[in-house]
């Protein structure tokens, strides 16, 4: 018969069980924002921090069907209290771990805690199932579905207060929160909760224990590790199918074990009955629905464009409305039936989840988001618990709902290990083209601000190719092009020869929505940073060697100025001899020319006498006075005639040399020009050299100062690279909420298969009584 428990004790009883309850549920996600600070703090990577989430998930999925056993094998009150001195032992020994500085040490710390937290939350549920009447028994274990939900949602939240409250050194105080109420529950379960005995004497079930132990850690470890995007290649990998090859082979062992023990420790009946087998599914899916509710904050965050952080306070409206629709839902379980409670639960579900992929994603703002996790959180608080527990015992004997609850937690703990690796791969995959996309939204080139003189350099180094005399000297001297180097092509698609460094990769992949562009400049500026010196020494080494085309030019120009000199020098001379032969030639002509005139004025014959010349007459004083060549001249003049051909002779010679010595001149003027263009050629050479060498010193801050420009670039950038991240990131999140309103739908469509055989009250307790007298 059912005990008839006293109201006031009731009431402790109930107050005891919840304690419990909240402690277990919390503890789920209170370690989550702590995490990186505790295996920093003890001196461990991410790979293996990620194991005090890891081993507390698989030891608590493990001690469920067992603490569940037990409990229907040597009564409630020592199971729940042993598994909450279990539980409190853990947390103890857990904060403990910091004061010893081991990873170790917290590990077994969190198996212990985890299995006492397996005994919990069946335990206590069971309790509420079978301590209240069948009439209130919806209201009793919506208590519990108010109490767990609410817990499980703030846990992450409880977690970050403590820490914003004691320090993120003082981490031991999330464990330590826990000894209290564990003080609490144990000194007053001692008094207040009734005396169970003993059910029965049969033999514990070890080998069964045992077997099941390890499937259950088989099949979740290999579950967690599949990455279903890549599902084959993940099948392959030694952290998957060897776990998931030892669940397939225990399980026709498991089987056997069960068949022939005399008191399983998991009634395989239960698989024969419809209702349980169609309760377990359910149980199954709504451990997916539920997963939606742990990226709340993370989308929040996204949709509102708030800080990493921020988010975790919307999670409040979520816990809330679960908080009050648990209750509700055991109060209608109660009038209506677990069924058509469940069906509305997932229908609300349903809607939340299509609210926030179709309306919340596309039009984001605070009302549409709240609207949203309204609808959610009802749905959660509709279907976490209460009507499954409902559904599950009433299907099952009341010495066997420890274990049938245990069950019901156990399948459904299957489903939150399976959805959030799916979970996650949306976001993953859609994490993976925020880069991209934000990448092609980035400016593509840098413009590097004008350098001094470039433009003039260019320019007169193109003037002097241009002249004649030029060109072939300077043929082999190369200026690099400077004007090209004023742009830079950036290059973020993957296809330079660039390596992002890991740190920046985990920067970008670590981005929200609200720090995308500071982490983008942050990017930017580092590859600038490591991309630049070679940018600068390629265009540093193009102009020294311009410089030393140009230096070693010049060398070259004062030696054909050298030659010029010598010609010139030279040049000159001979003008000068020209000059003073004509002006010799034209004292001569003068000469001939008087005598030519006083002979013809004398009537003097046109042919000497033999033997003289026209030397011969001239008077001793005149011949005096007259040069040496004009004599010699004289002396070959027999005739008239013959001095006028002298005449004529050199009047056309020293046309001829005049002639001669003009061209000298002008030949003169042109290595004087010549020279002249050398020297301005080597003026400019010489300046190009001063400017090229102000140039190269200008290069480095004027990359400052494109740095500067590109950086403000992407500033200008802030609303287009946020609006491209929140779109992208949201795909996934639109991805992760379909899943959840299909699972939902899934459940609906199973629902249908259940059977709502509602037992009077009546009836039950008579059937009970009949069964006892029999």
């Amino acid at each position: 018969m059912t005990n008839v428990i006293k109201k006031p004790n009731l009431v402790l009883i109930t107050i005891i069980y919840l304690a419990g309850i909240f402690m277990g549920a919390i503890d789920t996600g209170i370690v989550t924002p702590a995490r990186t600070i505790i295996q920093s703090n003890l001196g461990v990577d991410g790979q293996t921090g990620i194991w005090m989430i890891t081993i507390y998930t698989l030891a608590y999925a493990a001690s469920i069907p067992i603490m569940g056993k037990f409990a229907d094998k040597f009564g409630r009150k020592y199971v729940y209290l042993l598994s909450v001195t279990l539980f409190g032992t853990g947390s103890l020994l857990c904060g403990l771990s910091q004061e010893v500085g081991s990873f170790s040490m917290l590990l077994i710390a969190r198996a212990i805690q985890a299995i006492g937290g397996g005994g919990i939350v069946p335990v206590a549920t069971a309790e509420f199932g079978t301590s209240y009447p069948p009439e209130k028994r919806g209201m009793a274990l919506g208590m519990v579905g108010g109490v767990y939900g609410i817990a499980n949602i703030f846990g992450a939240s409880a977690g970050s207060a403590i820490l914003d409250l004691f320090g993120q050194n003082n981490w031991q105080f999330i464990f330590y929160v826990n000894i209290p109420i564990t003080l609490f529950i144990i000194l007053a379960g001692i008094f207040v909760l009734p005396r169970s005995e003993r059910r029965d004497t049969k033999k514990v079930d070890g080998l069964g224990i045992l077997t099941l132990t390890v499937m259950v850690l088989s099949l979740l470890y290999g579950l967690k590790n599949i990455d279903f995007f890549e599902f084959l290649n993940s099948m392959k990998s030694t952290d998957v199918y060897p776990y998931l090859l030892i669940f397939i082979l225990l399980l026709p062992v498991f089987v056997l074990i069960e068949k022939k023990a005399a008191d399983p420790v998991m009634n395989l009946k239960y698989f024969n009955n419809e209702n349980i087998v169609v309760t377990l599914i359910i149980s199954f899916i709504s451990g997916v629905v539920m997963m939606g509710m742990i990226f709340v904050p993370q989308f929040s965050e996204n949709v509102l464009k708030i800080k990493t952080g921020s988010g975790g306070y919307l999670v409040i409206i979520l816990g809330l409305f679960a908080g009050v629709a648990a209750p509700v839902s055991g109060k209608l379980i109660d009038k209506f039936g677990a069924k058509l409670i469940l069906a509305l639960g997932f229908i609300i579900s349903i809607v939340g989840s299509v609210f926030l992929v179709f309306v919340t994603t596309y039009y984001p703002n605070m009302l549409t988001v709240v609207i949203g996790l309204v609808f959610t959180g009802l749905g959660i608080g509709f279907t976490m618990g209460t009507p499954i527990n409902y559904m599950m015992m009433a299907n099952t004997d009341e010495a066997e709902s420890n274990s049938a609850l245990a069950t019901v937690s156990l399948v459904r703990s299957i489903g939150t290990a399976i959805a959030p690796t799916i979970m996650v791969g949306f976001i993953a995959a859609a994490g993976g083209n925020i880069q991209s996309n934000v990448m092609n939204l980035l400016p593509q080139e840098l413009t590097v601000p004008d350098l001094p003189y470039e433009k003039e350099i260019t320019d007169t180094f193109n003037t002097l190719k241009e002249n004649p005399q030029m060109a072939e000297k300077l043929k082999d001297i190369i200026i690099p092009d400077l004007t090209a180097m004023q742009t830079v092509k950036i290059d973020f698609n993957g296809s330079s020869d660039f390596e992002m460094p890991e740190d920046l990769e985990n920067l970008m992949k670590d981005s929200d929505v609200t720090t995308i562009v500071e982490n983008s400049k942050t990017l930017s500026s580092r590859m600038f940073d490591m991309m630049t010196p070679n940018v600068i020494a390629s265009i540093e080494a193009g102009i020294d060697q311009g410089i030393a085309g140009i230096n070693a030019g010049i060398p070259e120009l004062e030696k054909q100025k050298e030659k010029l000199n010598e010609g010139y020098t030279g040049l000159s001379q001979g003008i000068m001899g020209m000059e003073a032969g004509i002006k010799e030639q034209k004292a001569v002509l003068t000469q001939l020319q008087s005598i030519l005139e006083m002979m013809s004025k004398q009537g003097a014959n046109n042919t000497l006498p033999s033997g003289m010349s026209l030397a011969d007459l001239l008077p001793v004083a005149v011949k005096k006075q007259m040069p040496v060549a004009v004599l010699e001249e004289l002396e070959e003049v027999k005739s008239l005639e013959q001095l006028k051909a002298k005449e004529e002779g050199l009047t056309k010679a020293i046309a001829n040399l005049e002639t001669e010595l003009e061209k000298s001149k002008k030949g003169q003027e042109g290595m004087k020009a010549g020279l002249r263009g050398i020297e301005t050629a080597e003026e400019q050479m010489n300046d190009m050299v001063t400017k090229m060498n102000s140039l190269k010193a200008a290069i480095p801050d004027s990359f400052a100062k494109a740095k500067d420009n590109y950086l403000k670039a992407i500033d200008d950038k802030k609303v287009v690279l946020e609006e491209s991240f929140q779109i992208t990131l949201n795909v996934g999140f639109q991805r992760v909420y379909l899943t959840s309103a299909i699972a939902a739908a899934l459940a609906i469509v199973f629902l249908a298969f259940y059977s709502n055989k509602r037992t009077d009250y009546k009836t039950e307790v008579l059937e009970k009584e009949n069964a006892s007298v029999q």
